[in-house]
């Protein structure tokens, strides 16, 4: 494997993909407060705390998640 490729040989830059990332995001963290609701009421007191601080973490990462792709989208870095 080479590291370095003259720019004769060298392959063109593929395309950009235009993606819509936020509907992911959505969908995972609404996916982590589901699990939230689902822990809190079904799982035994031994074990739901840090069942239920994972969802959070995975709730707030979602919502970190969200505010950095619509801060890009608005800078017009999508």
């Amino acid at each position: 494997m080479r590291f370095w490729v003259r720019d004769d040989r060298r392959r063109p830059d593929p395309v950009v993909v235009r993606t819509d990332d936020q509907v992911p995001i959505l969908v995972g963290t609404g996916l982590w407060a589901v699990g939230f609701v689902v822990i809190a009421v079904v799982a035994p007191i031994e074990h739901r705390t840090w069942l239920l601080v994972t969802c959070v973490i995975g709730v707030v990462l979602g919502v970190i998640g969200l505010i950095y792709t619509r801060a890009r989208q608005r800078n017009g870095r999508r």
